[in-house]
């Protein structure tokens, strides 16, 4: 069996983050980066999965500038057997459908079994890149699994709902999912296997080669959330919170004069 992690590489979300001169996204410039959260979940299913066939091939693929290969250095530390490296300086530039494009042209006649990858980048945030990948590749998908099981020709998954309630879906081979928290928890790469991993197969694609398609979107312009006021919380019985309710919305609003 072979199977595919797809997997991003994202700045620190505790960052001090700044616009790029173009104001379309940020700077990468003395931002830390590390595996997208959702991500880390694809890869642990991946490796569980190995562990539960016994043999199979987990092949880790990450699109970006030669910064990411640290990021799949660490999924190849928690167990992934090889990985490809897509080089692309302006990644950041590809809408989600040419990013799936990218991924498909290299993935489309490896013969993935299974394609795992997070629900969604916590930068970007589009949750796209998953499905369109599974379109491309002409498999069925499943998104934000929270339950995985392998049963000899099929996989029996949960995605979370609303309110609570799961959906239980049966499919065969091949087939793609995207990851959610609580799908797992992901292990931690011990020092003997983060040395291992230096030695294992990395290789690097110019994107020149696979990128054919054309951006269906374009970001016109990114800006930070405006700055508000916080809120107030008022305690006491309802008398006085009536009371208290009508003196705010007099002194310091227009609702009520």
């Amino acid at each position: 069996m072979k199977i595919l992690i797809c997997i991003k590489q994202v700045p620190d979300m505790e960052s001090r983050f700044k616009l790029n001169d173009a104001g379309t996204w940020y700077s990468d410039q003395d931002l830390a980066g590390r595996m997208n959260e959702y991500d880390e979940f694809a890869v642990e299913q991946a490796i569980q999965l190995r562990e539960q066939l016994g043999e199979a091939e987990v092949v880790v693929l990450s699109v970006g500038s030669d910064r990411v290969k640290e990021t799949m250095k660490k999924a190849l530390a928690m167990g992934a057997d090889r990985g490809v490296h897509i080089q692309d300086d302006a990644s950041y530039e590809k809408d989600p459908f040419q990013i799936a494009s990218v991924i498909a042209a290299y993935a489309g006649d490896q013969n993935f079994d299974v394609v795992f990858t997070g629900m969604q980048s916590q930068d970007r945030g589009s949750a796209q890149v998953g499905v369109l990948l599974a379109g491309l590749l002409g498999m069925p998908a499943v998104t934000t699994i929270v339950g995985f099981d392998c049963d000899g020709d099929q996989i029996t998954v949960k995605r979370e709902l609303e309110g609570g309630l799961k959906l239980v879906a049966k499919l065969p081979f091949p087939a793609l999912f995207t990851c959610q928290l609580g799908l797992n928890t992901p292990r931690y790469p011990t020092l003997p296997n983060i040395m291992k991993a230096k030695r294992k197969e990395l290789v690097s694609l110019p994107v020149t080669d696979l990128l054919k398609a054309e951006a269906l979107t374009t970001t016109a312009e990114t800006r930070f959330p405006e700055k508000k006021g916080g809120g107030l919380i008022l305690e006491g019985d309802v008398d006085e919170l009536t009371g208290q309710l009508i003196a705010i919305l007099k002194d310091k609003t227009a609702v009520i004069k």
